[in-house]
């Protein structure tokens, strides 16, 4: 399901389908190249740098690349011309949504997914993590990506994306409720 939902959105994503798979990333571009702007091209080939350490076997394309972490796989799509980047991942198909489970993805998404998001897209929900391109440095990519990977692996549990949860949204108390119900149980043995 994973690789059909990613092999569909690359399909569905024009840029991305027509690029060659390189074997490594290109090399930042000299001082004399012309285009969307040195900034945004070095911020490109900084993120396929990173993208490569944190997975050696990653598959690169002219405008992205698939990568797997924690046995997530993953797809990271970016737009110089738009200064922009994103990492998604499929989650489930949303057809199997039911209307508490998608209450649930938006309150996820007010207080504990922060920098990494549900969304619906093509028949899936996914995680995605978004992000100006320039702006973005190896740091703030890794904590997203690990975010992206802790909404995956969190779906249908606490919805989180491993960092903090907010206050004034509605997890801490659907993952109270969790931890309530579990102490119950357990007060039977």
């Amino acid at each position: 399901m994973i690789r059909a939902a990613l092999a569909a959105f690359v399909l569905l994503a024009p840029a991305a389908a027509q690029a060659p798979v390189p074997a490594d990333p290109p090399a930042p571009p000299s001082a004399g190249d012309a285009g969307p702007g040195d900034a945004v091209v070095e911020a490109a080939a900084r993120l396929r740098e990173t993208v490569k350490r944190i997975d050696p076997l990653a598959k690169f394309s002219e405008t992205g690349a698939e990568f797997t972490v924690n046995g997530v796989a993953l797809l990271l799509v970016y737009d110089i011309n738009a200064d922009r980047m994103r990492v998604i991942a499929p989650v489930a198909e949303s057809a199997s949504l039911t209307a508490e489970e998608t209450t649930r993805l938006m309150q996820a998404n007010f207080d504990s997914a922060l920098d990494a998001r549900y969304a619906l897209a093509n028949g899936y929900v996914w995680a995605v993590f978004l992000h100006p391109l320039t702006a973005l440095d190896g740091a703030e990519l890794g904590s997203g990506v690990a975010q992206t990977v802790n909404l995956v692996t969190t779906y249908g549990t606490s919805f989180n994306s491993g960092v903090y949860v907010f206050g004034g949204g509605d997890s801490l108390e659907e993952q109270q409720e969790l931890v309530d119900e579990l102490e119950r149980k357990g007060e039977e043995i």
